[in-house]
């Protein structure tokens, strides 16, 4: 059965613009340089250099007005979906990190074409070298070869049409295991340790961290060094100096390749404040980007349109309509752009203001507690947008670079009811297992009594959150010889 029926209800929705100036908000100063690179490719009525004040440049608000009354233009009537901008389509406004991570940082080759030109000096014959480049092309970014030489096995027959053995695989893969760096190709860390202990000299020391890696490797990831004395039947000066062998290893051989040869991602921050005589100065760091203005040809072009409306033809009427789309776009990116500027500029001024002490002296123990709804009510913005304007954003100061969610931090009360940052309690947390006793380190419990007797009043759940949010293992891990 069918039947009509009336509903009002009412909608908040995110118009394009509103869409395009969060997506904006996001981007780094790298990658805002590329997002306005793709921009001005993909968009002819955009062009770089100064932004033109003329009054003929393009129409007036009332003779827009006109023309959109007059042709009844609208954009969804006429643009196909691959011509709708991406920021169109999407109505969402969540972060889009998987598009941010295929702007390429670096132009320089990676380890894997290294791995390939050490393969061009070895003597194998033409179906060998694709099975070893294959192989090479499976190992991940940190060296490592994580899938089995089976499944290889298998790829090879159904992709390539090459029936090979694993046998076989092991052979060129104890090939590649001897290319440089050490360690690459391994199947898991233990294999990686061993592969490079064994291109070292065999001093007594590197022959006991041989065997403590391949013989007692879990006693020896878990610190038991107790077990590994009684069973290897040696001296704890042995034993520390084949464990000073064994940390001298890189653990991630394609990682420290890969740093090596690409010279690896540098941090150009988005702010620069200075401080002179007594004065904090902060500034947008536009070094690349591009002064962008609407191109004045298609603003013409949309003139001479729209002032020759008799004898139209459907063809003019096409291209009128595909002129004011890209005028349109392009003075939607620019407004994006300069509202991106200006939001970034009023979120870093605020956190100037609160952390004012810290970029006068550079003192960390200066930072005071700062959430994000502490500059959202002195900005006006919303929560979710100073979250997007400071997250993966620098500055750089008189002391050096930092995140600008460096300066957000939890509030806390010492005993005497003074509101302190949590980021002074991890410092003097981290002061505490510096200068602790590395054959007997503190444990949780301890280090809650220290903080205690220093003021400081947290349960030991929380000193064991700021311990893991530091990058410091345990106690038992931290034991040393």
């Amino acid at each position: 059965m069918l039947k009509q029926q009336l509903q009002l209800k009412l909608q908040q929705k995110l118009s394009p613009q509103q869409i395009q100036v969060m997506r904006m908000l996001e981007l780094t100063a790298i990658e805002l340089e590329e997002r306005i690179k793709q921009e001005l490719v993909d968009n002819p009525a955009l062009e770089e250099g100064p932004e033109e004040h003329n009054d003929d440049n393009l129409l007036s608000e009332e003779e827009n007005n006109n023309t959109e009354t007059a042709e009844d233009i609208s954009l969804g009537d006429y643009l196909s979906e691959d011509d709708i901008p991406d920021y169109k389509l999407e109505a969402d406004n969540f972060s889009h990190k998987d598009r941010r991570e295929e702007i390429p940082f670096s132009g320089n080759s990676s380890f894997h074409d290294g791995l390939l030109r050490q393969l061009g000096l070895r003597n194998l014959n033409e179906e060998d070298t694709r099975i070893a480049e294959y192989i090479i092309g499976n190992i991940d970014d940190n060296g490592y070869l994580q899938r089995s030489l089976q499944a290889i096995s298998d790829d090879l027959i159904f992709q390539a049409g090459i029936d090979v053995s694993t046998e076989k695989l092991e052979e060129l893969l104890q090939i590649i295991q001897d290319f440089e760096p050490a360690g690459i190709g391994a199947t898991n860390l233990r294999e990686c340790l061993m592969l490079q202990l064994e291109r070292k000299p065999a001093t007594p020391a590197n022959l006991l961290a041989y065997r403590i890696v391949d013989e007692m490797f879990e006693e020896f990831s878990k610190k038991h060094y107790d077990k590994i004395l009684r069973q290897l039947n040696v001296n704890k000066e042995e034993l520390k100096d084949a464990i000073t062998e064994i940390t001298s290893l890189n653990p991630k051989p394609g990682g420290g390749a890969d740093s090596f040869e690409a010279g690896g991602n540098h941090i150009i921050p988005d702010f620069i404040v200075d401080e002179q005589d007594g004065e904090l100065t902060l500034s947008l760091n536009n070094g690349e980007l591009p002064e962008l203005r609407v191109n004045r040809s298609y603003a013409d072009m949309l003139k001479d349109y729209t002032g020759n409306k008799e004898n139209q033809t459907r063809e003019k009427k096409d291209a009128l309509l595909f002129v004011k789309q890209k005028l349109d776009a392009a003075q939607w990116f620019i407004d994006a752009v300069k509202q991106r500027q200006q939001t970034m500029l009023s979120v870093m001024e605020v956190i100037l203001l609160l952390q004012r002490e810290f970029f006068m002296t550079g003192d960390e123990s200066t930072l005071k507690p700062m959430i994000l709804r502490d500059v959202a009510e002195r900005t006006g913005y919303d929560i979710s947008t100073i979250s997007r304007a400071s997250n993966s954003k620098y500055v750089q100061t008189n002391f050096g670079v930092f995140p600008l969610k460096y300066f957000f931090s939890e509030s806390m009360q010492n005993n005497s009811g003074e509101e302190i940052s949590s980021r002074e309690i991890k410092k003097i947390l981290q002061e505490c297992i510096d200068h602790e006793d590395k054959k007997k380190p503190l444990a949780d419990d301890k280090l809650c009594e220290l903080l205690k007797e220093k003021g400081y009043v947290i349960a030991r759940r929380t000193v064991a959150k700021y311990r893991e949010q530091l990058g410091i293992p345990v106690a038992r891990l931290r034991k040393e010889i």
